[in-house]
This record gives C-alpha cells, sequence and structure tokens, in this order.
C-alpha cells in the first residue's frame, strides 16, 4: 500500500506518503491564502522524498474539515483528481481527527479535545477519550458559548491558542502538540482504521455552517420587453 494524504482544511497545506506501516515523506507550509498553489508542489517533494511516483499510490486520503469553504475545496478536488485519473479509492477522514491523532494520547491520558480557527471569532472542535476515539459530533461553535464544556479540559489546536481565556487548558505548541493539521498524522490514522478493517468516509466536505455567499434575497428581475 503506498497510502497519498492531503489536508488543506486549516492554513497548513501538507501532504504526506504512508506505506501501511510508517510515513515515508511528509511535506507542510502554512499559508491560509495560498492552498491551490502550494498543494501540488508539495505532492511533488513527497513523491520525490519517497523515490515514488504519482502511478505509484494506491489510495488517496483527504480531510474533509471542517474548515473554511475555499482552502477546504482546493484539498477534496485535488484528491478527487488523483483518484480519478488513477482509478484508484479516495477517503474521507475529519481534519480534528487528524489533528488528535498527532497527540498520541491514550486513554490513560484522560479526555482532550482539539479546536482550529472557524474565523468569525467561532472554533471548529471535537472532544476525544484518546488520540484515536472521538467522543461526540465536529461542532462549530463562539468560545464564550461553550466555556463550561472545554474549561480545565487540555485543549490542542490553533483555535484553542486564540482563545486562551476560554480554552485554560491549551497545551504549548511542541512535539505531541499539533496546532495546524498534518497529513502524517492523518495518513497514519487511515492506514490504521483500514489495517482494522474499518470503514473510512466519503471525500465530502463537513461545513458545519452556510458559506458566505448567498443567493440575495428579494431581488428585481428585470426582463427584456
Amino acid at each position: 500500500m503506498l497510502l497519498l494524504a492531503l489536508d488543506t482544511a486549516t492554513p497548513a497545506v501538507t501532504a504526506a506518503l504512508h506505506d501501511g506501516e510508517r510515513v515515508l515523506a511528509s511535506d507542510s507550509r502554512v499559508d491560509a491564502r495560498r492552498h491551490g498553489e502550494l498543494l501540488l508542489p508539495a505532492v511533488d517533494r513527497v513523491l520525490a522524498a519517497a523515490g515514488a511516483g504519482l502511478r505509484d499510490v494506491t489510495a488517496v486520503v483527504v480531510g474533509t474539515g471542517p474548515g473554511p469553504y475555499t482552502g477546504l475545496r482546493v484539498g477534496l478536488a485535488t484528491a478527487d483528481t488523483f483518484g480519478l485519473a488513477l482509478d484508484i479509492p479516495v477517503h474521507g477522514l475529519c481534519t480534528l481527527d487528524g489533528l488528535a491523532s498527532a497527540t498520541g494520547r491514550t486513554p490513560e491520558d484522560g479526555p482532550f479535545l482539539v479546536a482550529t480557527d472557524a474565523r468569525r471569532k467561532e472554533v471548529y472542535w471535537r472532544r476525544y477519550a484518546d488520540a484515536r476515539t472521538p467522543l461526540g459530533e465536529p461542532a462549530v461553535d463562539r468560545p464564550a458559548e461553550i466555556a463550561a464544556q472545554v474549561g480545565g479540559v487540555p485543549a490542542y489546536g490553533a483555535g484553542a491558542h486564540l482563545y486562551p481565556d476560554t480554552f485554560d487548558g491549551a497545551v504549548p505548541e511542541g512535539p505531541g502538540s499539533p496546532v495546524h493539521a498534518d497529513a502524517g498524522a492523518l495518513a497514519a490514522l487511515a492506514a490504521h482504521r483500514l489495517a482494522a478493517g474499518a470503514e473510512l468516509g466519503a471525500p465530502r466536505p463537513l461545513y458545519l455552517r452556510r458559506p458566505d455567499a448567498q443567493v440575495p434575497k428579494n431581488y428585481k428581475v428585470v426582463t427584456p420587453r
């Protein structure tokens, strides 16, 4: 197996290759405005680092968010294109699950949560029992509205660091404390679930809220006479 992982749901544009046992290569660049420019070069770099070609890839896994519309669509569209061009399966995994996987936390460490920046002064977040076991569904909320639920709980991700008064258990950045999505962790989680016989999700976006662009209401229709 040679699994190509992609994620563009956070400001990190990240790609990785996994052979079913370990991460062979990974690449990340943090730039919230250049997902479309940075993703394919990242794929080229991980393939070169692993000494592989694109046609050696046997499956693709992509982070499905939640995340801002534009960045998220870059990864999903690219994954779908690879799947069609190479005639290989494309799987989807929640980006928050990939972040949780990167923490390496065990059940003995206790519950924790992951939060990413949702903009509009909101966060995307999810609670976990350990690095591979989510508790409940992903959500999007204003930090002040969830203070009672997240206070004192170990928290990872850029969303937690943006609102330290609410996420007072935010874990400082460092080894085992991810801030943005990492495709290597996403690939490792996907490989683990596939090896266990679990079905991965479809590569469909997890938005959690309506996009900013909407059809205007009560607009005047002008038709030629």
